[in-house]
């Protein structure tokens, strides 16, 4: 049989005492004695009194809960930019609703609204490869449910958002082929309707600008998934002037592609050079390991979610805020020839 859960009627019937003056002893009032606290809060602690969530939250206006909207959780750096968001989030007494849109606009406009229907006290959200119309979010402001946009943003004006330098990143990494000796470097790019796609071809491009190397559209290729990789790599590996250096919008690609190249017999860093974009878990433990841009998804996702809290508990106007994430190339075999 369930327990009845405790309330502060129980706490005050069993000291004495009114339920208000239990009340503002578990709130720590300053009107309220020490000894009266005391006693309060250690009969709370063995009765194992849980304040009533639901009717705190009809009080305070808020649900305590934050929604999270993230493209795919395959994803090793969105998994990191949750942890991330996690973390600040308890520490500030907030549950975290994730929402997976999965790449499909159709999936985030509803997820979109059931996380609005639900009364979140803000939402954190990363845009899908396929979405090109932002009326849901323009909905989401005008419901005055506090906005933070995380790695991939859009244009919407006056929204928080924290980014990372996917310019300099990219650009460090091909320049780093560069350097060990790459002159002819596919890039395989993701959507150029994504601002992340966009600033990681720019940073490519003028990494080869800048080492005086043509740039050549014929091998950069829209390709972002292990199904593209299946496609693309045997292109590139058939044309007649052949590649010598892969840059990779994301680790999961860079990943299919080291296989694709291996299983044709070319090796790798010799023949052909390949750096990724992520850090992600599983560059260690690719053979040779995979250099990569560290991407610092578990500070993204802190920085996220401290933004957000901070404009749900603010009574005042803050200013809005875009934060760039710093990168990092950590270099590993695929790259040292």
């Amino acid at each position: 049989m369930k327990s009845t859960p405790v309330t502060i009627k129980d706490i005050a019937k069993t000291l004495g005492i009114s339920p208000s003056t239990v009340s503002r002893a578990l709130k720590d009032h300053p009107d309220i004695s020490p000894k009266t606290k005391k006693a309060v809060q250690e009969l709370a602690k063995s009765l194992h009194y849980e304040p009533n969530a639901i009717a705190l939250s009809l009080r305070s206006s808020l649900t305590k809960t934050i929604g999270v909207i993230i493209p795919q959780l395959v994803h090793y750096f969105f998994s990191s930019v949750i942890s991330g968001i996690e973390e600040v989030a308890y520490n500030a007494g907030f549950s975290v609703l994730i929402c997976q849109s999965n790449e499909d606009y159709e999936k985030e406009l509803s997820v979109v609204h059931a996380l609005l229907s639900k009364r979140v006290d803000g939402v954190l959200a990363s845009i899908s490869k396929t979405t090109h119309n932002f009326d849901h979010y323009e909905e989401v402001r005008k419901s005055n449910t506090p906005l933070v946009f995380y790695d991939r943003v859009c244009n919407i004006p006056n929204t928080d958002r924290v980014i990372v330098d996917d310019y300099t990143g990219a650009y460090k990494a091909v320049k780093h082929l560069v350097n060990v000796g790459c002159k002819r470097i596919a890039h395989l790019a993701t959507s150029q309707e994504l601002l992340i796609g966009r600033n990681r071809r720019s940073g490519y491009i003028q990494a080869l600008k800048d080492s005086g190397i043509e740039i050549d559209e014929e091998i950069i290729l829209r390709c972002d998934t292990d199904e593209h990789a299946t496609k693309c790599i045997p292109y590139l590996l058939s044309l007649e002037k052949k590649i010598d250096g892969i840059f990779a919008v994301n680790d999961l690609t860079a990943i299919s592609a080291m296989s694709i190249i291996k299983g044709s017999g070319y090796s790798i860093p010799e023949d052909i050079a390949i750096a990724g974009f992520s850090n992600s878990n599983y560059a260690k433990m690719t053979y040779p390991p995979l250099t990569s841009v560290e991407q610092q998804g578990f500070t993204m996702g802190k920085r996220a979610a401290e933004m957000l809290i901070e404009r749900i508990q603010s009574d005042v106007d803050i200013e809005t805020r875009v934060e760039q994430i710093k990168t990092e190339l950590i270099v590993r075999g695929s790259t040292q020839r």
